[in-house]
């Protein structure tokens, strides 16, 4: 395992904390927190900073501006209120940092929380830019980084600023996603069974390469199993795939079954002509019509997930069966949900990551019914794949 410095290895009296977070929360038309699950999770290494007599300056990116400059839309201004009553304090928020004549020690000298506009404001926050990342290491004392979610992008950030600031260590946030994701991998109970879905298989390729040498299941559900079911000479009528992967989907069965792990894919799926029509049939999931979709499992693949699910002692979820967003294709993702949670009522230890697999979990009222919901997609599955993430790497002890 890793070793990183953490919170506690330093002391924040008289000391200004530069702590990245990720409250890049959901907000409805009316610019108002739809989930204010990542402000919650984020506050309290700010918090202990205030508590243990130091400042801090938070940063943080909102959404996908253009990296232009300001965009109401993106503002953190639409957050500030909450994170405000949440911290009990007035927090400042800073626009126009990144300019020759800034100096934070004039709003410090005010306030002990000062919220950083947008980073993505600025495009040289996505470009990694050294000049960026030593303005925002000026700043402070220590860098905190609290953005599990984001530790798997070279960003300013994230990753150079820690070139430019002698001190730095990860928060709470970070500790606790490293203390779980280890825990799901690496506990001795078994049988270990990942869940597996989403749309590409590109994009899982080093997770499930990984996987086969730690887990005893792999369920594959969503677009990414069409590209094993045709690997296999299934048909799968007019169903996504790619196939570009098709070698690389026969290499995975392949090493799973040399090494005595299961890959489980779907038996059938629910299957349309069209994402809008809901005229729904169900075909075995290698005899597709050639102008047919599957876009959601089907039951009898639902019940053979059911037993894996509910036989496993570890279980680590991370993508949909299907387009669940759409109501007629959800049902398979949401059965999984369901079974997830009766496994881990019986004792299973559980971790969700990943948008889709967390908003299905979230829709169902269903998150405290789960071990650990992570707040990584990206940053969950890169971890998994090589035991670290690029930005934690540079606060290596």
């Amino acid at each position: 395992m890793m070793k990183i410095k953490k919170l506690n290895d330093f002391n924040f009296k008289g000391k200004i904390a530069i702590i990245r977070v990720d409250f890049n929360v959901p907000l409805d038309k009316n610019l108002r927190i739809t989930d204010s699950t990542r402000i919650d999770l984020g506050i309290k290494s700010i918090e202990h900073v205030i508590s243990n007599g130091g400042k801090c300056i938070i940063m943080s990116h909102l959404g996908r501006p253009k990296g232009n400059g300001f965009e109401k839309d993106y503002s953190l201004k639409n957050i500030l209120k909450y994170l405000s009553s949440k911290l009990n304090k007035e927090v400042l928020l800073i626009d126009n940092y990144f300019r020759k004549d800034f100096s934070i020690d004039n709003y410090l000298n005010k306030n002990d929380i000062i919220l950083l506009e947008n980073l993505r404001f600025y495009s040289e926050e996505k470009d990694n830019d050294f000049n960026f990342s030593k303005a925002l290491a000026s700043m402070a004392d220590i860098y905190v980084n609290n953005a599990f979610g984001t530790c798997h992008r070279t960003h300013s950030s994230t990753n150079s600023i820690n070139k430019f600031i002698k001190n730095s260590c990860i928060g709470d946030l970070v500790d606790n996603e490293i203390f779980n994701i280890n825990k799901v991998l690496y506990e001795e109970k078994k049988p270990f069974t990942a869940i597996l879905g989403g749309a590409k298989v590109s994009d899982k390729i080093g997770v499930i390469e990984k996987l086969i040498d730690l887990v005893d299941n792999i369920i594959i559900g969503g677009a990414m199993a069409n590209t094993f079911i045709k690997s296999k000479g299934g048909n799968i009528g007019k169903s996504l795939f790619e196939e570009d992967n098709l070698d690389i989907a026969n290499h995975l069965l392949k090493k799973a079954r040399d090494k005595g792990i299961k890959i489980y894919l779907p038996e059938d799926l629910n299957c349309s002509k069209s994402i809008t029509d809901f005229n729904t049939k169900t075909f075995n999931a290698h005899e597709i019509p050639n102008d047919y979709s599957g876009f959601d499992i089907g039951k009898k693949s639902i019940n053979t997930f059911k037993k894996v699910i509910l036989n496993s002692k570890r279980i680590i979820w991370n993508g949909p069966m299907g387009v669940f967003e759409v109501n007629e294709f959800s049902n398979g993702t949401f059965e999984i949900c369901k079974f997830v949670v009766e496994a881990t009522n019986e004792g299973a230890f559980s971790l969700v990551g990943g948008g889709d697999s967390v908003a299905a979990v979230k829709k169902n009222n269903l998150e405290n019914n789960i071990s650990f919901i992570s707040t990584g997609g990206g940053a969950l599955l890169e971890y998994i794949a090589n035991g670290t993430l690029p930005s934690l790497d540079l606060i290596k002890k």
